[in-house]
C-alpha cells in the first residue's frame, strides 16, 4: 500500500460523497457448473431476469446496463435486444474478471446524476459446455487480442503468466509450494459448506502437490475451474433501495487500477494494481483491511490470493504464505476468504480465457 502515490489517494476524495449512496438490491446466478445446450447469452438473460425479480422490479424498470464479453466487442447491443430494454446508461468496459467490480463506480455516478434509476450488471459464460469453448477462444484471442511480447513464445496463457509470478514470489520471499496449496485447500473447505459449489470432494495439501503439473510451480489444483454460469445484480440509489423488498447492500468503496496487460510489462511480478485500487477503495469507504471480517478475492490461481492479501493490506508484502499457513483463510481461520469456494472450487468467471 505504501507504494501508491499520495496523489492517487488524494484523488479518492472526489468519490467520498458517493459512499453508501447506491446499493445492491437484487442478485442471482443461473446455470453455474455445467449448463449443456446453453450459450453465454442464455445464461446471462436467465440470471438477469432472476436478479431483477429478486429486486422486486420488472425489466421495464431497468434503464442502466453494464455488461461485457471476452468474445464480442459490442456485447451490450445484443444484450439490450435480448432483454428488451432501452437503457439511458450503458457500460461495456471489458478488463477481464474484475470487469463487474469496475462497473460499479461509474454506475453509481450515473445514478447520482439522475442519468438512470436502476442499473443491471450482468454476465454469462458457457465456457465449459459451448462448442466454441475455452480452447477455441484462446486460439482466437491470438488474432483478436495479440500480446506481442509473449505470444511469439507460445505460452499457455494465463497460467504461464501466473506461474512466473508464483516462482518469483517463492524466490524473493521464500514462499513454499505447501503455502500455495493452502489456498486451494482452504477454498475447497469453504466449498464443502456450499451445496452449489462445483467441486466439493476432500482436498489435502498433498493432493494439490501431487496433481497434474500445468506450469511450474503450479499444478491443476492451483488453477481455477472451467465452468458455465451466469450472474447478475441490480444497483439503485440508496434512497430508492429502502423501499424495495431486500435489505440493501450499500456500496461503500470502489476503485479500479490498471498497470499492465501482459505479465512481461509488470514493473514487479510480486505487486499488483490491487495495491492502488485497494487503497483507493478503502479510502473512499473510510475503512482499512483490519476492519474487514471477510474478503472475496479473485483466485484464478493460488498465487493470486497471496498477492491480493498482501497488496490489500491484510499482511505485509512477502508474508502472504505465512498468513494462509495452517488454515489461516479456511473456515475457523484468521480471515474468511472466498467463502463460496472461489474460482478454485465453486465457479469462475469466463474472463480468464486470455
Amino acid at each position: 500500500m505504501s507504494r501508491v502515490p499520495q496523489s492517487h489517494l488524494d484523488a479518492t476524495a472526489v468519490n467520498r460523497p458517493l459512499r453508501g449512496r447506491a446499493a445492491i438490491v437484487g442478485a442471482a446466478t443461473y446455470g453455474c457448473g455445467e449448463a449443456p445446450g446453453m450459450d453465454d447469452m442464455t445464461l446471462l438473460v436467465r440470471a438477469a431476469h432472476a436478479a431483477v425479480a429478486d429486486a422486486g422490479l420488472t425489466m421495464q424498470d431497468i434503464d442502466g446496463l453494464a455488461t461485457c464479453s471476452v468474445n464480442a466487442s459490442m456485447w451490450t447491443m445484443p444484450v439490450i435486444e435480448h432483454l428488451g430494454i432501452n437503457p439511458t446508461y450503458v457500460d461495456g468496459t471489458m478488463i477481464g474478471g474484475s470487469s463487474f467490480i469496475a462497473h460499479l463506480l461509474p454506475a453509481m455516478r450515473a445514478l447520482e446524476a439522475g442519468q438512470c434509476k436502476a442499473v443491471l450488471v450482468c454476465y454469462g459464460s458457457a465456457q465449459r459446455s459451448a462448442t466454441f469453448g475455452r480452447k477455441e477462444s484462446v486460439a482466437a484471442r491470438r488474432f483478436l487480442d495479440p500480446q506481442p511480447y509473449e505470444h511469439p513464445y507460445e505460452p499457455v496463457l494465463p497460467v504461464s503468466a501466473y506461474a512466473l509470478a508464483a516462482a518469483r514470489h517463492m524466490h524473493e520471499f521464500g514462499t513454499t509450494r505447501e503455502q500455495l496449496a493452502e489456498v486451494a485447500v482452504a477454498a475447497r473447505a469453504w466449498a464443502q459448506q456450499n451445496p452449489e459449489a462445483f467441486m466439493r470432494d476432500p482436498l489435502t495439501i498433498e493432493d494439490v502437490l501431487a496433481a497434474r503439473p500445468i506450469a511450474s510451480p503450479l499444478t491443476v489444483r492451483d488453477c481455477c475451474l472451467v465452468t458455465d454460469g451466469g450472474g447478475a445484480l441490480v444497483l439503485t440509489r440508496a434512497d430508492r433501495a429502502r423501499d424495495l423488498p431486500n435489505p440493501p447492500v450499500y456500496v461503500l468503496g470502489n476503485a479500479t487500477a490498471i498497470w499492465n496487460r501482459q505479465i512481461s510489462c509488470m514493473p514487479d511480478l510480486t505487486t499488483t494494481a490491487a495495491a492502488q485500487s485497494g487503497a483507493q477503495a478503502f479510502a473512499m469507504a473510510g475503512l482499512r483491511a483490519a476492519d474487514m471480517d471477510m474478503a472475496q478475492l479473485y483466485d484464478a490461481f493460488t498465487i493470486n490470493t497471496l498477492l491480493f492479501l498482501e497488496d490489500l493490506g491484510f499482511c505485509a508484502k512477502g508474508e502472504g504464505g505465512a498468513f494462509v499457513q495452517g488454515g489461516g483463510i479456511a473456515p475457523g481461520g484468521r480471515l474468511a476468504v472466498n467463502t463460496n469456494g472461489g474460482g478454485l472450487s465453486c465457479v469462475p468467471p469466463g474472463h480468464v480465457r486470455h
